[in-house]
């Protein structure tokens, strides 16, 4: 682990983040490194003993307003992709609930409820920006969102934002790091905290991040651990941030984590499962992604014609929504296709139109 930073200032952080916002910098795979073990454990204290910014009284209003625009916002990411509201909820973030950690607090309680709304919506936006394609914008605002989780003293919430983190390293190609991230959400006060749902997604991007480093044995046992945690997970024990996570979600994981161990037939079975039980309308952006890699290792195992059938459903999904993750999948889908070309006939070229039409569309 990193040295502590000392002094962290929530608001700060997240008013000097506002001017950073247009900064072209690219994702830092160095900027991953977590402060000392030391740090985690005083920032709940430290940030009791915080001298307020404002005369500003905090009230539960307050809190419950930020938690229902983040359940709002979380939605449409779910359904139109990050690139759709998400400097809405930027603006939103900075302006309105930054302010909200300088105020006065009548109890202890209210203080960690509302840095935990605050970071948690902290980290909805740096989702939005991971789904995007803005990976540097996102790396901010999950950082500062686990420190203000971490100052909160909610293990659970910090957990979920460093598996999102561990999320962005394993899909920018930083196994380490992202082995690192997903090891320390594993951790007793936030891991063994967490309700069942919630475990169950800390535990399936622990198996990604452990796929991407190539320990197989790892990945199976943690793909298990992820399933029995599902297993016993209770809708009603679960916060609003893990709602999405269901069968679907875990299957699709899990074909992830499989493809990348090099077992692409298993992959594929459960992508089907994936596609099979998620909710799509309510899911449509992963939707999408999920049909784009099930062609992907379709076409890796040879069924060509398949893996153009499941392609045009994908590009069917992805109307209305605005990712990065989409387009990346539309530019996966042109490369597959591009030994293919000229022996794959007429169903091969209306798909490669179609997909460069959705590109120009999307920009």
């Amino acid at each position: 682990m990193a040295r502590a930073l000392p002094r962290f200032n929530s608001s700060r952080q997240l008013t000097l983040h506002r001017r950073k916002l247009l900064a072209t910098a690219a994702y830092s795979a160095a900027g991953l490194a977590l402060p000392a073990t030391s740090w985690w454990a005083g920032a709940p204290a430290a940030a009791a003993s915080r001298r307020p910014a404002s005369s500003r009284s905090v009230n539960q209003a307050d809190v419950d307003d930020v938690r229902d625009l983040t359940v709002y916002y979380s939605a449409r990411d779910q359904q139109r992709g990050g690139a759709s509201g998400r400097k809405a909820l930027a603006s939103h973030l900075l302006d309105e609930a930054v302010p909200l950690l300088g105020g006065r607090f009548r109890t202890g309680q209210l203080r960690r409820d509302t840095y935990s709304a605050v970071a948690e919506m902290t980290y909805l936006a740096g989702w939005m920006a991971f789904d995007a394609g803005e990976h540097r914008t996102a790396q901010r605002y999950l950082t500062i969102a686990a420190r203000i989780a971490a100052e909160a003293g909610d293990g659970p919430l910090g957990g979920h934002v460093l598996r999102a983190l561990a999320h962005q390293a394993v899909d920018l190609g930083h196994p380490r790091r992202a082995l690192t991230l997903a090891d320390a959400s594993m951790s007793r006060d936030r891991y063994g905290w967490a309700s069942h749902r919630e475990k169950a997604l800390l535990a399936i991007v622990h198996a990604r991040a452990l796929a991407a480093d190539g320990d197989r044995v790892g990945t199976i046992a943690a793909i298990s651990r992820a399933e029995r945690d599902l297993g016993r997970a209770d809708t009603a024990e679960a916060p609003a941030r893990v709602g999405f996570f269901q069968e679907a979600s875990l299957a699709h994981e899990t074909a992830c984590a499989l493809r990348d161990i090099g077992q692409p037939r298993d992959a594929e079975v459960h992508f089907k499962r994936s596609v099979a039980t998620r909710r799509r309308q309510q899911f449509a952006r992963t939707h999408s992604v999920t049909l784009g890699y099930l062609g992907a290792v379709q076409v890796q195992r040879g069924s060509l014609d398949e893996a153009c059938a499941t392609w045009n459903e994908a590009l069917d999904a992805m109307e209305g929504v605005q990712s990065g993750r989409t387009h990346d999948v539309i530019v996966r889908i042109q490369s597959d296709l591009s030994p293919v070309r000229q022996r794959g006939g007429r169903h091969v070229n209306e798909l490669d139109r179609r997909a460069r039409g959705l590109l120009r569309a999307i920009g």
